[in-house]
């Protein structure tokens, strides 16, 4: 296999993202493969474009990218909220779904945790302001996981997850981020912002796709 280890050595998969979250949780729930995660940014790769509107084109380009700036196989995700009423929105553009956010000096803060949850906020708001009197509050997370064994690869892996959930009138929970106060799962009663961390990792939609992925990497790529 191209750029892949099959013979029981560890296998290096380069994570086209630079997100430290992302690379700890995608971590967590691969464990166990003989495979080990390293991040795009530790080889000096940068983001890749995510020009398309769909979240499978946009985590195919960015494993193709991290793959062939590396030379080997990469793994990509993207993921966001999806809602009925909405048609689907905000979807790819979940994470800056309300533009740029109106900072109290007219500049964005330099530190990036400040600018988060700025963006978080006005995102959430936007969310609140479109469902206003709308009674199918019904939504989803949905993520999509793209592994490939090279940049050219035909056979390339993709797994999706999706967590079914309901908007909320008004945030509820400290915890998560994004749109995490506002997303009720129904079947756990509570919201994303009100689970515990383990908890909101072993249900969630990147959780869904990574088992199926893992079943994935076992029977194409034979790890495991």
């Amino acid at each position: 296999m191209q750029g892949a280890a099959s013979d029981g050595k560890s296998l290096r998969l380069v994570l086209a993202s630079n997100n430290a979250k992302k690379l700890l949780e995608l971590q967590a729930l691969l464990q166990g493969l003989p495979l080990t995660l390293v991040p795009q940014g530790a080889l000096g790769i940068a983001e890749a474009d995510e020009p398309h509107r769909t979240f499978l084109e946009n985590a195919l380009a960015k494993a193709r990218h991290a793959a062939r700036a590396s030379g080997g196989p990469a793994l990509a995700d993207d993921s966001g909220l999806c809602v009925d009423a909405l048609g689907g929105a905000p979807g790819v553009d979940s994470a800056v779904w309300a533009g740029e956010p109106a900072w109290p000096d007219g500049q964005p803060p330099s530190d990036r945790e400040v600018r988060r949850r700025g963006q978080d906020a006005a995102n959430n708001a936007r969310l609140l302001g479109a469902l206003k009197d709308v009674a199918d509050r019904r939504a989803a997370f949905v993520a999509t996981l793209v592994a490939v064994r090279h940049a050219d690869d035909p056979e390339p892996l993709v797994a999706c997850g999706r967590w079914p959930a309901e908007i909320l009138a008004a945030p509820r929970g400290e915890g998560g981020f994004g749109y995490d106060p506002l997303v009720f799962v129904p079947t756990l009663g509570a919201s994303v912002a009100e689970l515990p961390a383990a908890l909101k990792n072993a249900h969630s939609h990147r959780a869904r796709a990574a088992q199926a992925l893992r079943g994935m990497l076992k029977d194409a790529w034979h790890l495991g």
